[in-house]
């Protein structure tokens, strides 16, 4: 029978919330104690009737340190491929799986500052471990507060020293393929303030032909507090990035050599380059007991440079915003209750141009700069504004109401035309107005059900918006779609957690990308798709003494994706599996831990097959990979620690794709360029030196 029927009768009511694994050594199963920042509205992580996963500082750095999204396939509903270190497309419940490059339909902050564009394309790489605390990812169109993106949202925690705790830090890190990383990190604070700063440097050569990656990064982070009522902190994160492209590949060459790169893009010595400058300034007031507010201003640059084989990108992109928020509380009719009302404004100016690449004129000297080719500049406007409301209708019964009101508009101007005037063209999608309403249920203290029903909507991306003459297609809706969960989650004894979440969420107005040459694409609407899974947790603690302590878990999705109605060029695919992202995903693992300081991890990652295009004429394998880590923290003096790791990625060899292009189109007669090869197996150690001040 299918899910999709199955969903519909249902009416056991669930959230899925992802409690880190290794998040408390005297008992991982209490989630009393955990927020959620996310949450204007701040509540209980395990009483928040909305699909939230935690990864705490300890579930991130689980496996080895170059990646920040590592750890994200880890979570049910959560699906990352990692074609290299600067190449990676998460899907939230499999919004977003048939972007070409990179993350769309996703949102992403940092401290509540966008780290999305104004386009909806979302980079969480350049983003280092070390300067985050945890990460809260809300799954599909649940959050009223940030936009209603119909994917989820990501939000990244920046680390905090906490009050009073002042340390230093050095660390090094070296692995397989020449992986090399340092970093240093510092922490003051006392009762008036806090700072965090870390710098780090991360290189590699790669597994596969034409993969060097180098990236400088830096971070800074504090906290002021002004008075009792009153706080101001910054955040500050700079990037310099040089990657190499080794790109995708056909099947016949992955079989030959998954170690290659496509032969255009070693030839070109492709690559991409940029500077990224994050900065943002908030303010937080508490009036009252009952009444605060936090406004934020916030700025993101961007220049970029990327030769590809087919032309060579300039970019450059500066937005700015802000964002405020005030949160209420009191009772009416003796009725406790949370509000939050607030807005985010968002202003991007993108300047692009093209180049023709000479790099088969100039053998064996990479990429050479021609003449342009085309020149384009994009303004991009968007305002959010939300509402939300949490009664406490009984000590049991919680029920929640929001509202998302969303503008978005472009302005294009191209200065690269046949007359060698300026070509300008307005376009604006119509305001979304994206509801949410979601009830908790407590059955027991300890076991509780929940419902939620909510709207979101997706913008099209610049290139999606534009028409093959370089105009803005004004007809082009965004994507938009009513999401529909039910489920369980809690405890069954004290250390025995479970969660399982059962979701349908209806698509309409399918953005496709049409490709129309070497890397150019229009976006039509298409179809509609249905998204209908079930989200498992089951985690155990296991105390065998008061010293030693085992932790299995399993985490699992099943997923029914398909087309609901779907025409392209004529062709037909209703009814074929959606394409990019797969039916299963399983993790299982147990993690133990040693008398507080040696910690052992383990994951098995198992994946099914994935559909290559809409056709569903092509497909890659399923995998399982098996990563192992042990890390050991050693007190040399009362406030001097050594910690030690090592680690092992893909244990037993697997030959896998770790990500794919989907619908990859072979040019000339030659093979489509589905797949990007995961690594062999390596290694992986490093280790870390820390002075506590106070």
């Amino acid at each position: 029978m299918k899910f999709k029927n199955f969903l519909y009768g249902t009416t056991l009511a669930c959230i899925s919330v992802y409690n880190s694994l290794a998040q408390q050594v005297k008992d991982s199963t209490s989630l009393e104690e955990v927020y959620l920042q996310s949450s204007s509205v701040k509540g209980e992580l395990k009483k928040t009737p909305a699909s939230v996963s935690l990864l705490n500082k300890t579930e991130l750095q689980r496996s080895s340190p170059t990646l920040t999204t590592q750890s994200f396939n880890r979570v049910p509903g959560v699906y990352t491929q990692t074609g290299a270190l600067n190449t990676n497309r998460i899907t939230i419940r499999g919004i977003g799986a048939r972007a070409q490059y990179g993350t769309n339909r996703v949102k992403a902050y940092f401290n509540e500052i966008p780290l999305s564009s104004g386009d909806g394309e979302t980079v969480i790489n350049d983003i280092d471990l070390d300067a985050i605390e945890r990460v809260e990812i809300i799954k599909g169109p649940n959050s009223s507060l940030y936009g209603s993106g119909l994917g989820g949202v990501i939000h990244l925690i920046s680390a905090d020293p906490g009050k009073e705790k002042t340390f230093a830090k050095i660390s090094t890190d070296v692995g397989s393929y020449q992986l090399l990383k340092k970093s240093i990190s510092a922490g003051f604070a006392t009762q008036k303030a806090s700072i965090f700063a870390n710098y780090n440097h991360l290189e590699q050569e790669g597994y596969r032909e034409n993969s060097d990656y180098d990236r400088k990064s830096f971070h800074l982070n504090g906290k002021l507090y002004l008075s009792e009522k009153s706080n101001l902190s910054f955040l500050g994160n700079f990037t310099r990035l040089k990657a190499f492209i080794p790109s995708s590949i056909s099947l016949s060459a992955y079989e030959e050599d998954p170690r290659q790169a496509a032969f255009t893009w070693k030839s070109a010595k492709g690559y991409e380059s940029y500077d990224k400058l994050l900065l943002g300034l908030s303010y937080h007031y508490q009036f009252s007991n009952q009444l605060e507010q936090t406004t934020s201003v916030f700025t993101n640059y961007k220049d970029a440079y990327e030769p590809r084989p087919f032309d060579i990108l300039q970019q450059e992109t500066f937005n700015w915003g802000a964002r405020s928020r005030f949160d209420y509380q009191h009772r009416v009719f003796e009725i406790p209750f949370k509000a939050s009302l607030g807005a985010e404004f968002l202003q991007e100016n993108y300047e692009g141009s093209n180049f023709e690449n000479l790099y088969e004129d100039f053998p064996n000297q990479g990429s050479v700069e021609g003449d342009r080719i085309a020149n384009v500049e994009q303004d991009r406007n968007n305002i959010n504004a939300f509402a939300q409301i949490d009664f406490q209708v009984t000590p049991k019964l919680n029920l929640i109401g929001g509202l998302n009101v969303n503008s978005t508009n472009y302005t294009l101007t191209d200065f690269f035309t046949e007359a060698n005037t300026e070509q300008r063209s307005e376009g604006s999608f119509k305001t979304i107005l994206a509801p949410r309403f979601a009830a908790l249920y407590e059955l027991t203290e300890q076991k509780n059900v929940y419902l939620n029903v909510s709207k979101g909507f997706s913008p099209p991306t610049v290139d999606e918006t534009l028409t093959p003459d370089g105009r803005i297609n004004n007809s082009l809706q965004p994507e938009t779609g009513w999401n529909y969960e039910v489920g369980f989650k809690g405890n069954w004894t004290r250390n025995f957690y479970t969660e399982i979440a059962l979701y349908t969420i209806q698509v309409n107005d399918l953005l496709v990308a049409e490709r129309v040459g070497n890397d150019q694409y229009v976006g039509i609407n298409a179809g509609k798709t249905d998204h209908n899974g079930i989200e498992l947790l089951l985690q155990y603690t296991w105390d065998i003494s008061p010293s030693i302590q085992l932790l299995p878990f399993v985490s699992a999705e099943f997923n029914d994706y398909e087309f609901d109605e779907f025409i392209d060029e004529g062709d037909d695919f209703s009814g074929n599996e959606l394409t990019g992202v797969p039916n299963e995903k399983i993790n299982v693992g147990i993690d133990a831990i040693f008398y507080k300081n040696l910690r052992l991890f383990s994951n098995a990652l198992f994946v099914s097959k994935i559909p290559l295009n809409d056709e569903n004429s092509a497909y890659s394998e399923n995998y399982k990979v098996i990563d192992l880590k042990a890390s050991y923290r050693l007190n040399i003096l009362e406030n001097f620690d050594v910690h030690f790791n090592l680690g092992v990625n893909n244990l037993f060899d697997e030959a896998y794709a770790i990500s794919i292009l989907p619908n990859a189109v072979g040019f000339g007669g030659k093979e489509p360029r589905y797949f990007y090869p995961g690594n062999d197996r390596n290694f992986f150690g490093g280790v870390s030196l820390k002075y506590n001040i106070q």
